[in-house]
């Protein structure tokens, strides 16, 4: 069965960064777009970044992570990564990588298929 797992996640100071990584088994990982997801306490779960079929596939990010977040994919690997940076309080959350249904990433959750049981990022002030 597919299984995303995610890892890197942890407690940070601000202005820090951390690497998530989201390693995919049980599916043909270069034939579907990758998202990110968080979800922060008391409050809906909302996108993050999306990236297509390729490492050279177009990127979506959401406005608050744009200039901060990188998404990038290895489909030798069956891995996808975020690179956060310039980490602020507001970024702790429980952040979930997804498989899309189809080749290109998506802002939609309800265009992705698979999910991983997430990974902790904590941002302390």
């Amino acid at each position: 069965q597919v299984q995303l797992v995610e890892s890197g996640g942890g407690l940070v100071q601000a202005g820090g960064s951390l690497r998530l990584s989201c390693a995919a088994s049980g599916l043909t990982f270069s034939n579907y777009g990758m998202g990110w997801f968080r979800q922060a306490p008391g409050k809906e779960q909302e996108f993050v970044a999306a990236i297509g079929w390729t490492d050279g596939s177009a990127r979506y990010y959401a406005d608050s992570v744009k200039g901060r977040f990188t998404i990038s994919r290895d489909n030798a690997k069956s891995k996808v990564y975020l690179q956060m940076s310039s980490l602020e309080p507001e970024d702790t959350a429980v952040y979930f990588c997804a498989s899309a249904r189809q080749a290109w990433g998506s802002y939609r959750r309800n265009e992705y298929l698979y999910w991983g049981q997430g990974t902790q990022v904590t941002v302390s002030s």
